[in-house]
């Protein structure tokens, strides 16, 4: 059985405990690999490759640092199909998905970094005639990078391409839930030519890992995407020694549709925003929010495109809806969709465990599920179910609409269908998240910041929002 490796000081090694971790495939339930149960020792190591490389990688020129992961993103194009097929039995995703999204979004994410940092300038203020202020912005030193287990090279890339951009040397944990493509990027990493030491990769628990990585003494910077209790944990220990944080956590985001809107768009779209990689996407729209005049015909059109989604073998070209990520979060959904029924709701379709076809009764696959009746501030719609689970609601004013949209303490995303531009800007204005969609859904510019308010997170990625976060900004001034 394959094993997959920590990846320290440009080598792909054991963990020092030499203890493992079984790797679910979650279509069948089965173990296909085993993933490093690393501890603090397998940290420290990291560290000190990172701490040992960084004086010479901060001192590479940007355009050598250009160079080396433009490399990188062209070896990631070149195995598209390879990390796709793995990405797809790893987490549970259509293979098509992975294939024509994810790993190319993985790429884009390393290609991108390697030419922004080429034009990351510096401000310069002059004080009349007698003197001039400039900013030098530099590495910060080692940094902490940790992804979750939905969208997995594509997120791990999108923390760690602007960490090494701009300078750090990283420290980087992928879930351990899947696992698979972070290893295989490892063995493209010393492909490339990437120095030792620039990016370390240590497998394993979070809760045995992370905190020897968040409180290790050297590390400078913390960026987490995951969970909202996970990050308020991370920011109750790591905040008071200092380290810069970058917390992009949970969403219960609201897609909002009124009657003015290109209705057959509205309601493809809802149904891709809602189910999309079985609806584990942080962004993706669960709350469905639908102006009264147009509820019945809403509802109708849209369970009945819910009802032709495929579950089914993620490997399988026509499959719409994959497996749940892990038997854990398979049953916290499950949980839900009873707790739904408990507080009235009524199920429009979906709502069960289901096997499609033979090799996958061990799989954790669910129906897309599509629930209305349920209050605003019930539990079903204040908390982060992430999964094929969404709730029809209806309302009768912008006011009313907009008061729903912000009824929890999350404000990741939005999405608003109107044809009508001044309410539009309108709505956008008054909504409570760091992402607005109107009139369409996951169209992302990687210039453009990223993060949600509240308990969404703390920060931003994405463009120059993420060298910034990387680097430390000082002033220099000069008297003439």
């Amino acid at each position: 059985m394959q094993k997959i490796l920590n990846y320290i000081n440009g080598e792909l090694i054991e963990p020092v405990s030499g203890n493992f971790l079984q790797n679910i495939n979650p279509a069948t339930g089965a173990c296909y690999s085993l993933c490093p149960d690393s501890d603090d020792k397998d940290v420290n190591l990291a560290v000190d490759a990172a701490s040992k490389a960084f004086p010479g990688w901060s001192n590479t020129s940007a355009s050598e640092r250009s160079r080396i992961m433009l490399k990188l993103a062209a070896l990631i194009e070149e195995n598209n199909d390879r990390l796709a097929k793995a990405e797809s039995m790893d987490q549970g995703k259509p293979f098509w998905l992975a294939q024509k999204g994810e790993i190319p979004r993985a790429k884009a994410n390393i290609h991108f970094f390697a030419t922004a940092i080429e034009h990351f300038a510096s401000e310069a203020h002059p004080m009349g005639d007698h003197a001039l202020n400039y900013t030098l912005k530099t590495p910060l030193g080692v940094v902490v990078c940790i992804s979750p287990w939905n969208l997995p090279l594509y997120l791990f890339t999108w923390k760690i391409a602007p960490a090494i951009a701009a300078g750090n040397c990283v420290v980087a944990k992928p879930s351990e839930v899947t696992p698979m493509t972070a290893f295989l990027l490892a063995e493209l990493c010393i492909q490339a030519g990437l120095p030792p030491g620039v990016l370390n990769i240590v497998h394993g628990l979070g809760p045995k890992v992370g905190p020897a990585m968040n409180t290790h003494p050297v590390v400078k910077a913390i960026s987490f995407t995951g969970g909202t209790k996970t990050g308020a944990e991370i920011a109750r220990t790591a905040a008071p020694l200092f380290k810069k944080l970058s917390l992009e956590l949970g969403g219960k985001n609201p897609n909002v549709v009124f009657a003015d809107c290109d209705f057959d768009k509205t309601v493809s779209e809802s149904v891709r925003a809602a189910f999309t990689n079985q609806g584990e996407i942080c962004l993706c729209g669960s709350r469905i929010l639908i102006e009264r005049s147009i509820y019945e015909k809403f509802k109708e059109a849209f369970v009945a495109k819910v009802k032709k989604l495929k579950v089914g073998d993620p490997l399988a070209a026509d499959t719409m809806v994959g497996a749940i990520a892990s038997e854990l979060h398979f049953n916290k959904i499950l949980s839900y969709i009873q707790l739904a029924k408990e507080e009235g709701g009524t199920i429009l379709t979906g709502g069960s465990a289901v096997t499609p076809g033979p090799g996958f009764e061990n799989g954790y696959f669910i129906e897309p599920t599509v629930i209305e009746g349920l209050s605003q501030y019930c539990r079903t719609n204040q908390e982060e179910i992430f999964g094929p689970v969404v709730t029809l609601t209806p309302f009768d004013s912008e006011e009313e609409a907009l008061q729903f949209a912000n009824s929890n303490e999350y404000g990741l995303a939005s999405t608003i269908w109107t044809e009508n531009l001044t309410k539009a800007h309108r709505f956008a204005a008054g909504i409570k998240t760091g992402i607005v969609w109107i009139n369409c859904w996951l169209l992302r510019d990687l210039r453009t910041p990223f993060g949600g308010m509240n308990q969404s997170g703390v920060g931003r990625e994405g463009g120059w929002e993420a060298l910034r976060f990387f680097t430390e900004q000082k002033n220099v001034c000069i008297k003439l």
